[in-house]
């Protein structure tokens, strides 16, 4: 298979799916709309998860499981949230197959065994958790209860594209529990910024807080938090959302405390997740029509190290020198490869890891060997130099430092100049069609304005920024009063 792209201006979409593919992140599997995350790209979301993991511990909370069955009854209690996700529900109705006496060699569901209660493949695990948390809650020394899982959920989807949208896909959703409204609030808020921290911090993918309307909220929310991200061509990703559910959940589900006044009152709830979606977004910040560019925090492999040798001797020569570099480096937790394969050529391992975005890649053959020195090549600027071996730990360390933080600054600029403030809806449409990116516009705050300007143009609010001025002006499309901007933009 050609290694070439199809170049980002012609074609983002197959760029993307490309890219994917022959960077051996993920492949379409036997299950129409699902995906097998292939080991390098597991890789990149093992570095996402165990961050993201150590960031959750640190602010209080605790790893469970819950199972992936729900039953509908449970499903159906919280009414707004069954309702939102009813459409892409995947059902268990049976437990047993059986030979199919029509058709020998084949089965069939067996039709005596049929389930009492179906049940519902979890798309969220509100319902279940909520169950149970009936269970573990009596009294205000209950609380709060800080729980995240690491799970698979499956939402049907009828459109699918490799991480950004699949029918079963890998996410975190946390699920806490309350004693106060404000408590819970501050919560939601917490973890939201938590995302925020991980997206511009690790991702170098920066991003802006808000809240969603009342149309984009999660289904049984009473205020949905999100960071907003903005891709390669000007379209806009949702990278994480914190929800506060105020007692919706507790009253569906009865889950009520003694408070510190002796009275019962129910519990003040949130939830909160980031998916494999984020694989999708890292991929569309950074990357380039010569493959993946990875910031240095999330590469599976910061450095590769490729010996260029014509001989045996040569090459014990040369990873005598590359085993004291591989201590060196990762003395200073520098994750790094020696590719000593002798079934690629060096140009053919250049091109690999040139595709799979590792920040940093050394060439080392005789000649170094000779002049100790080596040549060091950078993935973000596909510039090359030479490196004395004394100062090389120093001048990879700095340079890693230097792209994380060279990537989030050429995000940002792209991000801040695709921000655009426009009062006409005629502008609102020359924008959205000929520039993209996020358009800065007053809305008049009601939802037939909202779903008008997506029926017109497909674009929708992507949130109502938490960091915003008051400015009274009037919406875009009716011209009613407005005391705030909003955030538009077609989006995945």
């Amino acid at each position: 298979m050609s290694k070439k792209l199809t170049p980002r201006a012609e074609d983002y979409s197959k760029w993307y799916n490309e890219l994917v593919v022959k960077a051996d992140l993920a492949e379409n599997s036997a299950v129409r709309g699902c995906m097998v995350i292939k080991p390098y790209g597991y890789a990149i979301w093992e570095k996402m998860q165990a961050t993201l993991d150590k960031m959750f511990k640190e602010t209080g909370h605790q790893n469970a499981y819950f199972p992936l069955f729900v039953p509908k009854s449970l499903f159906e209690a919280e009414e707004k949230n069954a309702e939102g996700f009813a459409k892409e529900c995947a059902i268990v109705t049976h437990y047993r197959l059986q030979t199919d006496p029509d058709r020998p060699g084949k089965l069939r569901v067996d039709p005596e065994a049929k389930l009492e209660e179906e049940l519902i493949v979890r798309p969220t695990s509100e319902a279940i958790i909520w169950n149970t948390y009936r269970n573990w809650i009596q009294s205000y020394r209950d609380l709060p209860i800080l729980i995240n899982q690491w799970a698979n959920v499956v939402r049907w989807e009828m459109r699918t594209r490799l991480f950004l949208r699949t029918a079963e896909f890998l996410w975190q959703e946390g699920h806490t529990a309350h004693e106060t409204k404000a408590e819970a609030i501050t919560e939601a808020k917490l973890m939201n910024q938590v995302y925020a921290t991980f997206a511009e911090n690790f991702m170098a993918m920066p991003v802006i807080q808000g809240v969603k309307t009342e149309s984009e909220r999660f289904a049984g929310a009473e205020e949905t938090f999100c960071i907003e991200a903005l891709m390669q061509d000007g379209k806009a990703l949702q990278a994480g959302t914190s929800h506060f559910l105020g007692q919706n959940f507790a009253k569906a589900f009865d889950v009520k405390f003694a408070n510190k006044e002796g009275k019962q009152d129910h519990v003040w709830a949130t939830s909160w997740g980031v998916s494999t979606r984020l694989m999708g977004a890292l991929i569309m910040t950074h990357s380039d029509d010569f493959g993946l560019v990875l910031p240095p925090s999330l590469a599976p492999n910061q450095v590769v190290i490729v010996p260029i040798y014509k001989s045996e001797e040569e090459f014990e020569s040369i990873s005598k020198v590359v085993n004291t570099i591989v201590s060196n480096l990762r003395e200073q937790n520098i994750s790094v490869k020696y590719d000593y394969r002798d079934t690629q050529r060096p140009g053919a391992k250049f091109a690999q890891h040139e595709l799979q975005g590792v920040p940093i890649r050394i060439a080392i053959g005789p000649k170094d060997l000779l002049y100790g020195t080596v040549e060091i090549a950078r993935r973000d600027t596909l510039t090359k130099e030479i490196v004395s071996l004394n100062d090389l730990t120093a001048t990879v360390k700095q340079l890693l430092e230097a792209m994380q933080k060279s990537l989030f600054a050429k995000a940002l600029h792209y991000r801040d100049s695709h921000i655009t403030e426009v009062d006409t809806f005629e502008a609102f449409k020359t924008v959205l069609e000929t520039k993209g990116g996020f358009i800065s516009a007053h809305w008049d705050g009601t939802n037939e304005t909202e779903a008008k300007i997506k029926e017109l143009t497909k674009a929708t609010i992507r949130c109502i920024p938490l960091e915003r001025n008051e400015e009274h002006g009037a919406c875009v499309l009716t011209g009613k009063p407005s005391k705030y901007r909003v955030l538009f933009a077609k989006a995945y």
